[in-house]
């Protein structure tokens, strides 16, 4: 591959040899002993596990870090409240109430990493 070079104000055709990269392939990966047995019904990731009324629920609609917790379970808050705050890539999301009512549960804490569809809190 030829490229031009530019240093100081001079330029420099460079000619440089690339090596094509491997393609990766799937016989590197090992099943693990903790992957159910024939049979078993395979578990679902948290996030996945729908609770008892999907209507009742706020999920993350990005993954990231969550950065504050300002709600718990009991407190009443308004159409618009700030419930908590992601952070991902470096940008800070505020989630806030989608509906007034009151909070039931609180599935996350501060600093707790989570991905895009998981539920972070119940209402009532």
């Amino acid at each position: 591959m030829k490229l031009k070079v530019n240093v100081n104000g001079t330029d420099y055709d460079v000619v440089v040899d690339v090596e094509p990269e491997p393609t990766p392939s799937m016989a590197n990966f090992l099943l693990s002993a903790a992957m159910p047995s024939a049979g078993a019904e395979p578990l679902a990731p948290a996030h996945a596990r729908a609770p008892a009324n999907e209507e009742k629920v706020l999920r993350a609609p990005i993954s990231g870090t969550v950065m504050r917790v300002n709600v718990e379970a009991g407190q009443e808050v308004q159409t618009g409240d700030t419930l908590l705050v992601l952070e991902a890539m470096k940008m800070e999301t505020e989630i806030t109430a989608p509906v007034a009512g009151t909070i039931s549960a609180v599935a996350v804490d501060k600093g707790e990493a989570v991905s895009g569809g998981q539920v972070l809190v119940e209402f009532q």
